[in-house]
């Protein structure tokens, strides 16, 4: 292994260089995974934008927290992995010591420890997460599937905190790759999904993830009304997910739910923002409303298993393909794309894309 290697480096607001860094080494507990493909994702992209993330991360630090590859060095202590395993490591793993966890609610853990640094030849994977987060990869599964775990796995615990059952009708708002993601799962499970999309190109995307019916925003009069209107008698939905965050769409999505239905609020918008809703409907229509945050070591195991027994559309989710030296650049185009991008995750390669 070099002692140097090429990392993508956050600095601050839209400032991602590519440099030459030290290689990191393993020390006791931990592993060295040598990066076989990331992926880009919408928090990453927040966190470019606004240079930093209160929990994840701050800069100077190497970026990226979706990846998979191979072992390339263990540390002191570990049995469970040998060099040459090929692994998924997630980017976090809780402490299960504190009130969170022993409440199971691991994924606001107290001391919960996150990982960055995929956008790189090689990133270490620290103790706790090798522990309770790292996951072998069957040969056969490419690493790009493999690191769909981590959003996957978020998706996941939002969609089992609706308590859907099979048969069930599910609203889901918004068609960026959780939203996406959000159409299958709930397909998989036995759902009927209606999607609730802007674009044009979303259409036949969210169809293609799972969607029996998409109400497109820009063409419908009243698009609560069009959603209500999928749903028997007009009733609303068991359950909507929204995965946008503006709110406008938490309002719609209060207004698209049945009587004794669930909302959860899975997009995070903005600090400070502020939503009026309809209390009336809320009391009287004894309406369940949740938001989710993150994952736990239970539904990352559940994503990995929809992933590796190919029941998801990997192959779907992964619309383009970069070399590492590509990643300041990529990030920039990302963030001044007019919405007209099809792009759902974008895998980077530090040896290049295979063909």
């Amino acid at each position: 292994m070099e002692c140097e290697m090429i990392a993508a480096v956050l600095y601050g607001k839209e400032d991602l260089r590519l440099e030459r860094i030290e290689t990191p080494r393993a020390g006791e507990g931990e592993i060295v995974v040598r990066v076989g493909a990331a992926l880009t994702c919408g928090t990453d992209l927040k966190v470019y934008r606004r240079g930093y993330h209160a929990m994840m991360l701050k800069p100077p630090i190497p970026f990226g927290h979706e990846v998979a590859g191979i072992v390339s060095e263990i540390g002191r202590g570990v049995t469970n992995f040998r060099v040459g395993d090929r692994v998924v490591a997630l980017n976090s793993a809780p402490c299960d010591r504190c009130f969170f966890c022993l409440h199971d609610q691991q994924n606001l853990c107290e001391d919960l420890l996150f990982n960055n640094g995929a956008y790189a030849e090689y990133i270490r994977v620290p103790a706790r997460i090798v522990q309770k987060n790292t996951l072998l990869v069957p040969e056969g599964v490419p690493f790009e599937y493999a690191a769909l775990t981590e959003p996957l796995a978020c998706v996941v615990r939002g969609f089992e905190e609706t308590g859907a059952t099979p048969g069930d009708t599910m609203v889901v708002i918004g068609a960026g790759p959780i939203g996406l993601m959000f159409m299958h799962v709930a397909q998989i499970s036995g759902m009927e999904v209606i999607a609730v999309v802007k674009r044009d190109d979303q259409v036949a995307t969210a169809k293609l993830f799972g969607a029996a019916h998409v109400v497109q925003t820009t063409e419908v009069d009243d698009v609560v009304a069009a959603t209500r209107g999928l749903t028997g008698q007009g009733r609303g939905a068991d359950s909507v997910i929204e995965a946008v965050a503006t709110p406008d769409t938490w309002v719609w999505a209060v207004d698209m739910v049945r009587k004794g239905g669930v909302v959860n609020f899975f997009g995070g918008p903005p600090s400070g923002t502020s939503v009026a809703l309809d209390t009336n409907r809320l009391h009287y229509g004894d309406i369940t409303l949740k938001a989710s945050f993150h994952h736990t070591p239970a539904t990352c195991r559940t994503a990995f298993n929809l992933i590796t027994s190919g029941r998801f559309h990997c192959a779907e989710a992964i619309t383009a393909r970069v070399r590492l030296d590509e990643v300041p650049g990529l990030f920039s185009r990302m963030l001044s794309r007019n919405g007209g991008s099809r792009d759902i995750k974008t895998a980077v390669f530090p040896e290049g894309a295979p063909r």
